[in-house]
């Protein structure tokens, strides 16, 4: 039982749950129990193959209640206050009747393969506010640190009433390309000094923003800042305009004074009405959809092919052939391939 209760509750593995079928997943879920929410997406996460099969149930029987939230991406080099952000803009969003959801990817250990797991704490304010559920999940060894456990998560968010999901990836990087490929907006936060920003930001991470924020534009830091959002909107004219025609606009922000929140708020909808008025809203989603299917044929052929056990047997001397050049990477690929066609 413990073994089992392992994967349910990785945080406190001695303390024993009742089970709960997947109709009860379900049931708590439409009704916005947010410890039954937290369960099932640990169960998602879960390697499990029983858990598995028991996640799929609850994602499938969720599905015809989402789709009502507006999915906001928002991503930036490490150190320029996501965290910060979320926990200042947080309680904007959900000053009316408005219920939020916060995806945090959290870095994972490469010697314990565990996540640090700390944006709960670093999210005080808003980790005690009813209106809020912040899920802090481990990046793990997912191609972009992003995977398919994020895009169903959303789907389990939406339908416990949730109409904001935020995620929060870990950095500037791979990550971007799939929380890019899931969101509807997509913010990128950056530090003052216009220099140094414009060399470290790779051209397509700037080309997904619908909406460039200068964050910690206060205090010394403000004239950097303005110099930082010039240089900005001077580069965006370089990039080629976007297919749905959006003005990508370049602010300033403080998530200390709360200055400029109240304008990427306004943004946000405006660019919702925006894309909705003009059929692109739907589109990007269904265009969306798609992106996953292959992504998830993908990932499960490549577990397939990696379970297989005469690769197992085999792959890790084809590796040694290839390191010391008896054996190009080229054919060494079309020999395994063959051996797990032949399965």
């Amino acid at each position: 039982m413990l073994e089992k209760s392992r994967h349910l509750n990785p945080i406190n593995p001695k303390k024993t749950r009742k089970e709960l079928t997947g109709q009860e997943y379900v049931k708590g879920i439409l009704a916005g129990d947010r410890g039954i929410l937290a369960r099932a997406i640990t169960l998602i996460e879960s390697r499990h193959p029983n858990h598995r099969h028991l996640a799929e149930e609850i994602i499938e029987a969720c599905l015809p209640f989402s789709g009502k939230s507006f999915r906001i991406g928002i991503t930036g080099v490490p150190g320029v206050g996501k965290s910060s952000f979320i926990e200042a803009i947080g309680p904007k969003l959900t000053e009316s009747n408005d219920r939020l959801a916060i995806l945090a990817i959290d870095p994972s250990s490469e010697i314990s393969k565990g996540s640090i797991l700390g944006d709960k704490t670093r999210m005080e304010t808003l980790s005690s506010n009813a209106k809020v559920f912040i899920r802090p999940s481990p990046a793990s060894n997912a191609l972009g640190g992003v995977n398919r456990n994020t895009r169903e998560s959303i789907i389990l968010c939406e339908a416990a009433g949730y109409n904001y999901i935020i995620i929060e990836t870990v950095g500037v990087g791979q990550s971007e390309i799939a929380v890019h490929s899931m969101v509807d907006f997509f913010l990128l936060l950056l530090l003052p000094g216009a220099g140094d920003e414009l060399q470290g930001i790779k051209r397509g991470i700037v080309e997904m923003a619908d909406m460039i924020t200068i964050n910690k534009a206060d205090g010394d830091k403000m004239n950097g800042a303005k110099r930082a959002q010039i240089a900005y909107k001077n580069a965006l004219h370089l990039f080629p305009a976007k297919e749905n025609n959006w003005e990508v606009p370049v602010t300033l922000c403080s998530a200390i004074n709360g200055s400029g929140l109240d304008e990427i708020i306004n943004t946000m909808k405006r660019f919702e009405l925006f894309l909705k008025k003009n059929g692109a809203f739907e589109k990007k989603r269904e265009m969306q959809n798609q992106y996953w299917l292959v992504e998830s044929i993908n990932e499960s052929m490549l577990n397939d092919f990696y379970k297989h056990p005469e690769i197992n047997k085999r792959i890790a001397l084809f590796k040694t052939e290839v390191a010391e050049g008896r054996k190009s990477p080229f054919k060494a690929a079309e020999e395994l391939l063959k051996i797990y066609k032949n399965k």
